[in-house]
């Protein structure tokens, strides 16, 4: 251990980041403490993908259940399928409890001291921790910041948590209102679309921007609303913002038009879900008392190595990972990031590739990606000169696909014309968030279609939507 400290490393926050950085340090030899002033696991565990993939799951089988056209066409009848959404909701609780215990465990297994309280800098090399009987606070050769995000709550939207609630309510699935709101129509927002729709809510979806999933791909975006919102008992708006929310019996929502800001709309419905992103929980954790700030978004600036950076500069012995630093948003990106902060703190200088990191939303079907969409990939060759190409290739090719009965979906790869090196992948279809993974390692490596064209893939699988794309690309 290093000398003169309590210890080599002390994590503020044990989410999914903190955790995944206090097993690497571990096993790096590092003595390691960790801190949490709530819930271990933090939001990924409590009230983000876990409970949420439990709700998708039986909601899903509800969903493809209750799809008699489908079931027909297997040669299988179902009849007058039912639900317990108590039953539901307590399988979403009953997994998060199993995945915290797990993750807590695994800490208490290898050593790591776990500290309940709420932890932040006291200057350089301490921390103190603030509990409810007072404070103490430590020392530690390195120090890492993982205090995560909560849901961003936009102006004018009252939250009372029972009729008006955000993801963190949400994945209770308390009611099953007959008609709920969900502002937002990104990942939390399309997921929880997916979860109410199969359950039998009729659902309004409010987007503010001029169109529909704004973060995806245009093309990706276009097959999945033509799959997941138009059949389905969802209404929406775009353009549109929710301008003021009062909570009750019913919630009124006002609905303004984004540009003008003039109401066009009151509507009345039983419920609403927020669903507009999240803010880092970056608030009383000491950056003042080693000269640093947060940037106007108050998120905590890092570099590729995750250290800390205080005008452009390194504040020493001082990193930052997961929701907090805004760069990727997501329970594995934050993972990743511990181990890249431990390997610098050991001295391996490594830096995190964010353009190899996918991203998921697990409707039904689900919507997957890595590196960058055609739009952004084509701004960069305008930057560096280079031009952009596309490819595609459809599930209604797919024998696996077709044998499932499940022939909606695409794959799109976008690549550089003049080296074939792949810039991004995009995929709607059955399984999407498991085949990513394939053209995720492709991406991290810089492969080019030239080389991924004659990679073989098992038949029939999904993972030939892949092949196809690859193969279209260098026929093309």
């Amino acid at each position: 251990m290093s000398q003169g400290f309590d210890y080599d490393l002390v994590i503020i926050g044990a989410g999914v980041g903190g955790h995944g950085a206090a097993l690497h340090a571990v096993s790096s030899g590092l003595k390691t403490a960790i801190i949490e002033a709530a819930d271990m696991g933090g939001t990924c565990v409590n009230r983000g993908c876990i409970p949420s993939k439990a709700l998708l799951a039986a909601s899903g089988r509800v969903r493809e259940l209750r799809n008699a056209h489908h079931l027909k066409a297997l040669g299988i009848q179902i009849d007058n399928v039912q639900f317990d959404r108590q039953a539901i909701a307590n399988h979403a609780g009953n997994l998060v409890a199993k995945i915290q215990g797990d993750l807590t465990n695994s800490l208490k297994r290898l050593g790591v001291d776990i500290i309940r309280g709420w932890g932040k800098l006291a200057g350089q090399q301490k921390v103190t921790i603030v509990t409810d009987s007072g404070e103490k606070t430590i020392t530690a050769k390195d120090i890492i910041l993982s205090p995560g995000s909560v849901p961003f709550v936009p102006p004018g939207i009252e939250v009372d948590g029972k009729t008006v609630f955000t993801s963190d309510q949400g994945v209770k699935l308390e009611t099953l209102p007959n008609w709920i709101a969900i502002i937002g129509s990104g990942y939390i927002g399309l997921e929880f679309s997916d979860v109410y729709s199969a359950l039998g809510c009729e659902i309004t979806m409010i987007e503010a921007l001029d169109q529909l999933m704004p973060g995806f791909d245009r093309d990706i975006a276009k097959l999945a609303e033509r799959v997941l919102i138009t059949p389905r008992d969802i209404e929406t708006h775009v353009g549109i913002y929710a301008k003021r929310v009062i909570p009750g019996s019913p919630v009124m929502i006002e609905l303004a038009d984004f540009k003008t800001k003039e109401v066009v709309d009151v509507i009345e419905v039983d419920a609403c879900l927020v669903a507009t992103g999240r803010i880092p929980a970056t608030k009383n954790i000491g950056l003042e008392s080693v000269g640093a700030e947060l940037d106007r978004r108050n998120f905590i600036p890092v570099d590729d190595r995750m250290a800390v950076l205080s005008g452009g500069e390194i504040v020493p012995h001082l990193w930052a990972i997961g929701d907090a630093t805004g760069k990727m948003m997501l329970a594995h990106a934050a993972s990743a990031q511990g181990v890249i902060a431990v390997e610098n703190i050991c001295g391996h200088s490594r830096e995190i590739d964010y353009l190899s990191i996918p991203a998921a939303a697990f409707t039904h079907p689900e919507v997957s990606y890595v590196g960058m969409t055609e739009t952004a990939a084509k701004d960069l060759g305008k930057e560096l000169g280079f031009e952009v190409a596309t490819s595609k290739s459809y599930f209604k090719g797919n024998s696996k696909a077709l044998a499932e009965g499940e022939a909606d979906g695409m794959a799109k790869v976008v690549y550089r014309k003049d080296t074939g090196e792949v810039l991004g992948v995009h995929i709607f279809g059955m399984h999407a968030s498991d085949l990513i993974h394939e053209a995720s390692a492709a991406i991290a490596h810089r492969q080019s279609v030239k080389s991924l064209a004659h990679l073989v893939h098992a038949h029939p699988t999904l993972s030939e939507v892949l092949d196809e794309a690859y193969k279209r690309a260098i026929a093309s």
